[in-house]
């Protein structure tokens, strides 16, 4: 039996290759030496007598042969998965690492305080958070699940919808008593705003108007690409922000900040768990993305609406 499980192993450290796009990647998830791994790959395709992977330089690309066997490669460790599941009636429990991606102030007030939860469930299942401002490739990074805020471009992904949040401006009563509050957008024009802009350019605000969507765009001396840094000026008074309810959900609920031009807010925004297409669901993955629907039902400024 001893031979089937090296053939296996080998099988899943050729998976974990592919969807990782890298020896080093590979090395560095498993902790071991990227020699190891090129070894191991080598080992393979000399018992298969077929290469699997074209080496360049820069990047590792999968032969015809070797997109058929990675195909099915994927399609026996789901398998073998399932079975372990279905042994005892479920007793095999998942194990292993989860590795997710998440916007950095997300992670920060709604997954790692509640993650003690998930470790005390699932005692062998370990995960790692990678902190991003923008969904990155998954496949491309070794990501087994990411936390994406808004619509999706990519059809490749598998999303399921875990959460939704209002968009809200909002400001500190400090600077509304000082510099007054908009009654419409149109009145932004006379007020601070704390600006978004991911890419260098201001992200546009936008309304649902009585007669359809109202866009402004939004002036003022501060700028900058990180959440964390808009709540911070907000706080210190600097004037308004339109971002998520999420970011501001405890200041709003303490009333230490207050929503303005409510009558006007846009559609809210969807919240998906999304991995990669094509690629059987691992129970490790399974449990976590559960977990985060759980825990995020469990939040006012995240919870799905029933309807």
């Amino acid at each position: 039996m001893g031979w089937k499980m090296d053939r296996i192993d080998a099988i899943a450290l050729f998976v974990r290759v592919v969807e990782s796009g890298s020896f080093s990647a590979t090395a560095r998830e498993l902790s071991v030496g990227q020699p190891a791994v090129s070894k191991q790959i080598a080992a393979l395709e000399a018992r298969l007598g077929a290469q699997l992977l074209r080496r360049t330089s820069r990047s590792l690309t999968l032969t015809e042969a070797g997109r058929d066997f990675y195909e099915s490669g994927v399609h026996l460790l789901g398998e073998l998965e399932a079975a372990e599941s279905r042994v005892g009636r479920g007793s095999v429990s998942p194990s292993g690492l989860v590795r997710a991606t998440v916007a950095p102030v997300f992670g920060r007030l709604y997954i790692v305080p509640r993650l003690q939860e998930f470790f005390a469930r699932y005692p062998q299942v370990a995960v790692e958070l990678v902190v991003a401002d923008h969904l990155m490739n998954l496949v491309e990074n070794g990501i087994d699940v990411g936390v994406a805020n808004g619509e999706l471009t990519d059809s490749s992904l598998v999303a399921g919808k875990v959460a939704e949040t209002s968009i809200v401006t909002v400001a500190t009563e400090a600077y509304l008593a000082s510099h007054g509050e908009p009654a419409t957008p149109t009145d932004l024009d006379g007020h601070s705003c704390v600006i978004y802009a991911p890419d260098g350019a201001p992200r546009v605000w936008g309304f649902n108007g009585r007669y359809g969507p109202i866009s402004h765009p939004p002036t003022g001396p501060f700028r900058t690409n990180d959440a964390d840094q808009i709540r911070t000026a907000v706080l210190a008074g600097f004037g308004l922000a339109h971002t998520p309810g999420w970011l501001f959900a405890a200041e709003i609920a303490s009333g230490s900040v207050r929503k303005v031009l409510t009558a006007y807010e846009p559609a809210k925004l969807p919240i998906y768990a999304v991995r990669p297409g094509g690629r059987f669901l691992a129970s490790k993955v399974r449990v976590f993305i559960d977990f985060l629907a759980k825990i995020f039902a469990e939040e006012p400024a995240l919870r799905l609406d029933p309807s």
